[in-house]
């Protein structure tokens, strides 16, 4: 398999469209500057943080109470993991290689996921979101995420998609394990770019964490407190991206539709505020970033009016709604799935 770009990106729109009368506005406005300091600032206080709970950790020592300390690692994980995806979208440096190494070092040291497979699968799914046979984020086993994807299933796999509505955030628990098995299948298989040093990195960060847990805590606890945490980690990652395009639009295999309507009408944003922002790192802007991924992460509030304005002037449908409304309509639409799978 080639190496894939380092950076992730989407094919480019055509000089004159729609597209580039909103770019226009976009960097008229200053939208596209780099954010050095809002992102040190957000670094530096994350990292704290990180170091002051595992601090925590050893001090409390073998206790269940770390149940707790698995929660907010959990949180924190997540958090970094956000930082990786702005690294690996160019929000943070102008320098790629500065992007980069950000990004490894978030990804593959601090949360143990492959900075190199993300970018991969992240590109696909942002060229082409919500798009049968190209966007990697609508194949995901067990689920179906359409009738044609759900009709020749069989047996278990086919019980599972009948119920996939109500199963769908306890196999959110399942994520972080998922993400991690596929990371190293990239990596050991030499399918990233830099496989030596995320090999490296990887395994620094696994001897890290296990020596952490079962030096501090007594096997059992150990044990729990991984499945805690893990399963929450993969909960709230999961929890982030699910509401941006399940639920929206599927575009069949060649379609026609140009780069802006391609990535508004397959995506929905969640109604933001500073609480909402922080929590899901921005991606509630999910149109907002899909039309401009390299945009810094504090710019994507002020792009919104930007971009709504410009939708509502030419007629394009955008999809606002609440948090709570945006996860109706993701279960809804597994839920509707569902129904064309073979009954048991």
């Amino acid at each position: 398999m080639p190496a894939q770009s380092s950076q992730v990106a989407a094919s480019p729109p055509r000089v004159g469209s729609q597209y580039a009368q909103l770019s226009r506005r976009v960097k008229q406005a200053g939208l596209l500057d780099r954010r050095r300091g809002a992102y040190g600032t957000r670094i530096g206080v994350i990292g704290v943080l990180l170091a002051a709970t595992w601090t925590v950790f050893a001090i409390v020592g073998p206790s269940w109470w770390q149940l707790c300390t698995a929660a907010v690692l959990a949180v924190l994980f997540t958090q970094v993991g956000f930082l990786g995806h702005d690294a690996g979208h160019r929000q943070i440096f102008r320098s790629r290689r500065a992007n980069d190494v950000t990004g490894l070092l978030h990804a593959n040291l601090l949360i143990g996921l492959s900075f190199g497979w993300w970018i991969d699968k992240h590109n696909r799914h942002h060229a082409n979101p919500n798009t049968e046979g190209a966007d990697p984020d609508i194949v995901v086993a067990p689920l179906a995420f359409t009738d044609d994807q759900a009709r020749p299933l069989r047996g278990v796999r086919a019980a599972v998609v009948r119920w996939q509505g109500y199963l769908f955030l306890p196999l959110l628990t399942l994520e972080a394990l998922s993400l991690y098995l596929n990371s190293v299948v990239a990596v050991f298989g030499r399918r990233v770019k830099r496989h030596r040093t995320e090999r490296l990195l990887l395994g620094v960060h696994a001897a890290l964490y296990l020596s952490a847990v079962f030096l501090v805590l007594a096997p059992l606890q150990g044990v729990v407190f991984i499945l805690v945490h893990q399963a929450l980690f993969g909960v709230y990652l999961g929890s982030a991206f699910a509401p941006n395009h399940k639920g929206m639009p599927i575009l069949p295999a060649g379609h026609t539709l140009d780069f802006f309507h391609r990535q508004v009408l397959t995506s929905r944003n969640v109604r933001g505020n500073p609480i909402v922002d922080a929590t899901l790192g921005g991606l509630n802007y999910q149109i907002e970033h899909h039309l401009f991924p390299s945009m810094p992460r504090p710019n994507l509030r002020r792009a919104q009016v930007v971009v709504r304005d410009f939708c509502r002037e030419h007629g394009v449908e955008y999809c606002e709604t609440t948090l709570w409304r945006s996860w109706r309509e993701v279960l809804r639409h597994l839920d509707t799935v569902g129904g064309a799978a073979r009954p048991v």
